[in-house]
């Protein structure tokens, strides 16, 4: 348990740094206050441009990728609840950063680089779902929704150990609860497309 403890501590430290936000400061942007406020790769990339919303994207799923590859090096004998655990707490970290006063994005790209660690096949699903919906509608929220259940659904058909299962449903959980906002919007017909004027 300590050490599982531990790893998962780790995983919240550092899916805690706030790569969009420094990101911004290094345009001169503070990234809070402009576009819809959020530290993520989506509103980096509408606010600064494709290149650093692309280095925010892959810094951001790095954070899951480290924070799992991190737990399960440091206790393979409790894989997968090691890097599961860690994994969660690092989407929680990018969440509820320890950084930025605890303000920070929604998860997505985090839970998605833990899910290509611990599942590959799961992960490409889930992400083939989200660029389709979101080239198609431009709306990134509806495609992170839409890809975040497909995770679920299919960690429920293909044989997953119980702690990737687990970790799913309570990372989509949260990513849900965190789009709550952008899902308000969707139905009123007010949310911001990729590349559309702010309404």
């Amino acid at each position: 348990m300590l050490l599982l403890s531990l790893v998962s501590f780790a995983g919240y430290l550092i899916g805690g740094l706030p790569f969009g936000y420094w990101t911004g400061r290094l345009w001169g942007v503070d990234i809070r206050r402009q576009g819809s406020g959020n530290v993520g790769a989506t509103n980096v990339f509408r606010v600064l441009g494709p290149f650093p919303g692309l280095m925010v994207l892959v810094a951001d799923a790095g954070k899951g990728i480290a924070a799992a590859f991190l737990a399960q090096s440091l206790a393979p004998d409790l894989a997968p609840w090691s890097a599961s655990l860690a994994g969660l707490a690092a989407v929680v970290g990018h969440t509820w950063p320890w950084a930025l006063g605890f303000r920070g994005g929604k998860g997505v790209a985090t839970a998605a680089g833990v899910a290509l660690f611990l599942m590959p096949g799961v992960i490409a699903a889930s992400v083939a779902v989200m660029g389709l919906t979101a080239l198609v509608t431009r709306y990134v929220s509806l495609g992170s929704l839409l890809g975040a259940a497909t995770a679920a659904l299919m960690v429920t058909i293909i044989p997953t150990p119980l702690p990737h299962r687990i970790f799913v449903g309570l990372a989509v959980t949260l990513i849900y609860v965190r789009h709550i906002p952008n899902i308000r919007r969707l139905l009123a017909g007010r949310e911001l497309r990729v590349g559309g004027a702010r309404r």
